[in-house]
């Protein structure tokens, strides 16, 4: 009762727990229900769970390192100087967040980006079920990542890994039986890859999620061919008209499919509007044909909609 009294008083911040907490006895809350509301709190980023809640008290404490809090692992950006590199002595230091945390933990200057997400992987404890990853993961944390997540249900990878480590991901998706959903940021290498690789392992896929992305043609039978299916985002893709339309006569239990602003089939094509007559929530407006000869058809863009937004 007292659980659902705070989450409908107030939202995920740790200020206004600590100002709900202000008005009833530390005791009421007892370690499972901590533990809840502190999963809760996860949810909306890993900074509070990790550098607010464990130095109020040491109830506080002992319940955020339960294995349940950190079934979601949402990292924030991270800044560094070598994106693309996998140097273990990455500039980390003008990173607000790493600076604080160095800070709260009495960290030493030997302290690297992959050596934290290593540890933040490692408090779930296998338990983790949705994991965002920094755009600056190493091929070691990305290989960690694959083998102590066996859980994971909802993954979401910034532009810059899918642009650096493309070649990995198709083994780490093999891992992955319970993968529900894959957000991939501005995915322009390997995507059939990856995708066949769903079809393969990931029984339970149903929401595909990627927009400044280009899809050709074996990626397009390669979504088609995914049977359990309902939703994708693709948002500002080239795709080519007969490639498109390949993936919809494929995806017969979609339910949604959001193809705004893509490049390569017009928005007004009447077979499209028919082949896409059985999805409830079809969105095609803003999409044009190119010229693949032309400076918009060889334009490449790397935007980042998982940081960036859409």
């Amino acid at each position: 009762m007292l659980e659902k009294a705070f989450w409908k008083g107030c939202n995920s911040s740790i200020e206004e727990l600590l100002q709900f907490m202000d008005q009833r006895k530390w005791d009421q809350l007892d370690y499972d229900c901590l533990v809840n509301i502190f999963g809760k709190v996860g949810r909306g980023g890993m900074e509070s769970l990790l550098m607010d809640v464990p130095f109020v008290c040491k109830s506080w404490h002992k319940a955020s390192l339960d294995p349940k809090c950190w079934e979601s692992l949402i990292f924030p950006i991270i800044f560094t100087s070598l994106y693309n590199s996998d140097v273990e002595t990455e500039d980390w230091t003008f990173d607000p967040f790493l600076k604080r945390f160095v800070f709260e933990y009495r960290i030493n200057k030997s302290f690297s980006i992959t050596a934290f997400i290593k540890f933040m992987v490692n408090r779930s404890k296998g338990c983790a079920t949705e994991i965002r990853l920094p755009v600056c993961a190493s091929q070691e944390a990305l290989k960690h990542v694959a083998a102590s997540c066996p859980c994971l249900k909802n993954l979401t990878l910034p532009t810059d890994v899918v642009y650096y480590k493309s070649r990995m991901i198709p083994d780490m998706i093999g891992k992955w039986k319970d993968l529900e959903y894959l957000l991939m940021g501005s995915c322009y290498h390997d995507m059939e890859k990856i995708i066949s690789q769903i079809g393969l392992h990931c029984k339970n896929f149903y929401y595909l999620d990627i927009p400044d992305c280009l899809v050709r043609k074996d990626a397009a039978l390669a979504i088609a061919k995914l049977p359990n299916l309902k939703h994708i985002i693709m948002m500002n893709a080239k795709i080519e008209r007969v490639n498109f339309v390949r993936l919809l006569k494929g995806c017969k239990k979609l339910v949604s499919l959001d193809a705004r602003n893509c490049l390569g089939f017009d928005a007004g094509d009447k077979e499209i509007s028919k082949l896409a007559s059985h999805i409830s929530d079809f969105k095609c407006q803003g999409s044009r044909f190119f010229d693949r000869h032309s400076k918009e058809g060889k334009y490449v863009w790397f935007h980042d909609s998982v940081y960036d937004g859409r």
